[in-house]
């Protein structure tokens, strides 16, 4: 069973940078009922990885990403709110994307797709509303660059939504993820099978994306959690496979598990377009300054979450993001959790993350 649904777009779609997708399809999943006045709706726009199966349901019962956080009487309430999850454009999880057939040429896109931007997926979103005839949110939510994704759509869409929730996000990419993010591309790009992005289906550059994968598992979660997780446990001594640079210790396993499981679901050229459109995103385009592009958003009462371990969109980020969109007139609570899982904690520590989620929205 899969709850996937689409929406294919008539005609050209236009590209924030540039150029133009022909009947574009856009994946997304949805829980609850819009109510009678139809304003109900909570969008939610993913991290770079996540498919829009964001929880269970009836039609696919499997756990979604976010399982602890949306459903009845969870903190995002299926039973109070008519909930959508957004595949983005430029995954490959139902919306088009590089992986993509080109119906210009009937060949795959791969590098010919054009440039990605967040604002091309936060339109892509708003198509998603629009096919199902909603024009007033209740709130916006996004984590990681979801939260990125989230700006782009308050600035292009102002007066929308009321609320807008952001979580380990920030206005704009900086120096240090962007080095690692440019270093992930790096490895997909450098590997022999990735052949300048013409690699068939069958035989992807599993080494470069493994890799990228490893360094990425490591920037989401603090060096402290991984202290305390693992120590200095050793695998069984058989897995090292008589190879002196073999998996010696759990930390390795661990991320050897993870990078190929990761590897069998993820298209390469996927990843690194959306890890570009990522670096791309600065609110300060949509006016002269990050102040400037954050007083464009206009949803009344915000929650912004970070962490003080995430290093990948650190804390004074989302300081920022409070400071910028208290001084435009918004309502904002603004909470810096101790959490040790680093950036992924907003997928992982749910005691943390569901109180203060649920008392936004009672």
């Amino acid at each position: 069973m899969n709850a996937r649904q689409v929406v294919v777009y008539d005609g050209e779609f236009p590209m924030h940078r540039g150029g133009t997708l022909l009947n574009p399809t856009f994946a997304y999943e949805t829980w609850g009922a819009l109510n009678a006045a139809r304003d109900n709706t909570i969008i939610i726009f993913t991290g770079l990885s996540p498919s829009a199966h964001a929880a269970s349901s009836p039609k696919d019962p499997t756990p979604g990403w976010w399982e602890d956080m949306i459903g009845p009487h969870k903190p995002i309430d299926t039973h109070r709110y008519f909930v959508i999850c957004v595949n983005s454009l430029g995954s490959c999880f139902g919306s088009t994307g590089p992986a993509s057939m080109d119906p210009r040429t009937n060949e795959i896109y791969r590098l010919n797709f054009p440039v990605l931007s967040l604002e091309d997926v936060a339109s892509a979103g708003r198509e998603v509303l629009r096919h199902l005839d909603i024009e007033h949110l209740y709130a916006v939510i996004g984590p990681s660059m979801g939260g990125m994704t989230s700006l782009a759509f308050e600035v292009m869409y102002p007066g929308m939504s009321e609320r807008l929730v952001l979580m380990s996000t920030g206005p704009r990419s900086m120096p240090f993820s962007m080095a690692l993010r440019s270093l992930q591309r790096e490895m997909i790009r450098r590997d022999p099978d990735f052949k300048d992005g013409n690699y068939p289906p069958h035989h992807v550059p599993l080494a470069g994306m493994r890799m990228a994968r490893k360094l990425g598992m490591i920037t989401y979660r603090s060096a402290e959690e991984w202290r305390l997780r693992f120590g200095r446990e050793r695998t069984p001594t058989d897995q090292a496979g008589g190879d002196p640079f073999g998996l010696v210790f759990e930390v390795e396993s661990y991320l050897e598990h993870h990078a190929k499981k990761f590897t069998g679901q993820f298209d390469p050229n996927c990843y690194l377009y959306l890890s570009r459109a990522s670096d791309l995103f600065d609110i300060a385009e949509h006016g002269a300054t990050v102040e400037a592009g954050l007083a464009h958003v206009q949803a009344e009462k915000i929650l912004i979450i970070g962490v003080k371990t995430d290093f990948l969109f650190p804390i004074y980020q989302q300081q920022e993001l409070a400071d910028g969109l208290t001084k435009a007139g918004r309502q904002v609570e603004y909470v810096a959790l101790d959490s040790l899982q680093g950036h992924d904690s907003f997928l992982v520590d749910m005691d943390s993350y569901r109180p203060i989620v649920s008392k936004f929205f009672s």
